[in-house]
């Protein structure tokens, strides 16, 4: 784990090393001050002589100062490879989450990637900054201090011997039971970025149905969690500093009773018991500074993990050992398909399904929500792969596809499609950037997005807000529809993507791509019967399974919900329970949207 993360140090590895290296220099000019502080004392202020005074004063002059420069010189290399390593985790990050299918996301959760990138990353970052300087500055620290002491006077230098080892116990003792909380704390950051972020892109659901209070109720909720595991974790981790000045503070009473009987019997002199003060202080605050590293490191490990985790993981769906990379035709064939989103689902989403379209075909796709519409398009295009079975697109096995080459060639419209800040234009050549404006524009005309565009004050050039808000959702379908067209696709999958037009522009749409793209094999998923009755064939969709495949005129007089179908939404009266007496016809109900 720590070798993949230390990977992507990168071009900031010469700052990572320098760091150390300054930060070794920068302790050993410290280490001299004390030592330099006891000659000065001893030789010079004690006997009255000036030119020891000046002499060694000035040694200590020049020993601080490098000891800033180095100083300096750490700080700022720490803070370059810190961010710098910070900065290509993210990147790494969001390139890896890039190639993830979306059974790989569905595993992370959006709101469980965000914090990683944020929260977990920075957390890693400031262990990263601190081990590469703190890491090396505390125990150089202590070794070189501990050895100065013993030089000195080796039976007083027991005592901070006795501090360290109550030190360690103590950090051994604490860090265990904070690595735990931890982890429950960025499970707690999970849930509470889930919970606004949930909250914001629903914010117009949220105000129609005046559920503000019922939110705020969840997002206290979450930040309570998060409060409780947070200050559990800090409390424990504040025990270190009463510890650490309790031992400080009777590491020093006893250097100056043990010091002060030695300096009387003249076996100590002034200036040494003055150097092992300086150096009782910066043993036991090197090991403060350890703990505080080894605290830091404790709550960044469970970021590690996670940070791992994605780094790690490989996409569910990649590209074969020699991916085709031409698509020749829109023909489409269902070779007796099973599929379930997860692997140990005991039912499947789609059971059995065996069907060929034609390329240049327009098949309309019915069924009630959670049939498995929009299941069955997503495997056309391998968002996701089949359970068991096959899927052919221009002959050819979907999986022996190259992803971008299948992808390019299979356009997809959700009825929730999504527009980016940008100009119309800017939106439009999603599906093409090299697309002209006169492109645009023919696209435009065939999804009979012109007329609105034109009627704006600046035409192709107006702005569209972030996620399509100040425009309608009719207008926002119809873009989407242009911008997939300029994709110049073999296949074009309307999910339920005319919902929000009128009827009139509907049928516009439909008659413009059976005109303008005929050799385009068309699938329309919908919700009204008249947006697939101009299909060459229908197929319906019950439970997961095909219940009819053929063209209108047959389906209603062979299949039973498709006449239901015809005559309910016709107007015609018709008894809904006459309709269930098919053993086929189950579970059967109109409302608008599929969210399989």
């Amino acid at each position: 784990m720590v070798r993949l993360l230390l990977s992507h140090v990168g071009k900031y590895k010469k700052d990572a090393i320098l760091t150390p290296v300054c930060a070794a220099l920068e302790v050993l000019m410290e280490t001299l001050i004390p030592f330099i502080t006891a000659s000065l004392i001893d030789l010079g202020i004690e006997r009255g002589d000036m030119g020891n005074v000046f002499k060694y004063g000035g040694l200590m002059v020049v020993a601080a100062l490098f000891s800033l420069a180095f100083a300096i010189g750490a700080g700022r290399f720490s803070a370059r490879a810190s961010t710098g390593f910070a900065a290509n985790l993210r990147s790494a990050m969001y390139k890896k989450i890039q190639t993830f299918s979306f059974a790989n996301i569905d595993r992370f959760s959006t709101s469980g990637l965000i914090t990683r990138m944020t929260t977990d990353v920075t957390s890693i970052q400031q262990a990263f900054a601190m081990s590469i300087r703190m890491a090396v500055r505390a125990p150089l620290t202590l070794i070189m201090s501990l050895i100065m002491s013993l030089t000195i006077n080796a039976r007083i230098s027991l005592i901070f011997l006795g501090a360290m080892v109550l030190l360690v116990i103590a950090i051994m003792l604490i860090i265990p039971r904070v690595s735990g909380i931890f982890s429950q704390v960025f499970k707690r950051y999970d849930a509470l970025n889930e919970s606004v972020q949930e909250n914001v892109s629903a914010i117009r659901v949220v105000k129609a149905y005046t559920r503000e209070e019922h939110e705020k109720e969840k997002f206290a909720k979450a930040s309570g969690l998060l409060y409780k595991f947070s200050v559990k974790a800090e409390s424990l981790m504040a025990l270190a500093g009463p510890i650490m000045m309790f031992v400080v503070n009777a590491s020093i009473i006893l250097v100056s009773w043990f010091g002060a009987k030695l300096v009387v019997s003249k076996e100590l002199t002034t200036g040494e018991l003055t150097s092992l003060f300086s150096y009782c202080t910066s043993i036991l605050m090197s090991l403060m500074m350890l703990s505080m590293v080894f605290v830091m490191i404790t709550m960044s490990i469970a970021a590690m993990k996670r940070t791992a985790e994605v780094l790690r993981e490989e996409p569910a769906i990649q590209n074969g050992p020699s991916p085709v990379t031409e698509v020749p035709d829109g023909s489409i064939r269902f070779d007796h398909v099973n599929f379930a989103y997860r692997a140990d689902s005991e039912e499947y989403v789609l059971s059995d399904i065996d069907f060929s379209i034609r390329s240049g075909e327009t098949v309309g796709l019915i069924g009630a929500t959670g049939s498995g519409k929009s299941s069955l398009v997503s495997l056309i295009s391998r968002l996701y792969d089949v359970s068991e079975g096959a899927v052919y697109v221009g002959g050819t096995d979907v999986r022996d596809y190259d992803l971008d080459t299948l992808r390019n060639s299979v356009a997809v419209v959700l009825q929730k499609n999504v527009l980016f800040s940008g100009t119309v234009l800017d939106n439009l050549r999603w599906g093409d950037p090299q697309a002209t404006e006169e492109d645009c524009r023919r696209a435009c005309r065939m999804a009979c997005a012109d007329e609105f565009i034109e009627a704006m004050p600046e035409g192709y050039n107006a702005r569209i807000e972030q996620g399509g808000t100040n425009v309608s959702g009719g207008q926002r379908q119809r873009l989407c529809i242009a911008r997939a067209l300029l994709k110049k696709p073999k296949i074009l999958i309307l999910d339920d993507s005319t919902s929000a037009v009128d009827t009139a522009t509907d049928a516009k749409i439909k008659k413009a791509l059976r005109e303008s793209a005929p050799e385009v094999t068309k699938i329309i998923i919908a919700q009204r019967v008249a947006s697939v009755q101009e299909a060459d064939r229908v197929m319906v969709l019950n439970d997961g399974r095909v219940d009819g495949f053929d063209t209108p005129e047959n389906l209603v007089k062979t299949n039973e919900i498709y006449r239901y179908l015809v005559e309910t939404q016709s107007g015609e009266e018709k008894d809904f329970d006459e309709a269930l007496k098919a053993d086929h016809f189950t579970d059967y109900n109109m409302e608008d949207g599929d969210n399989e």
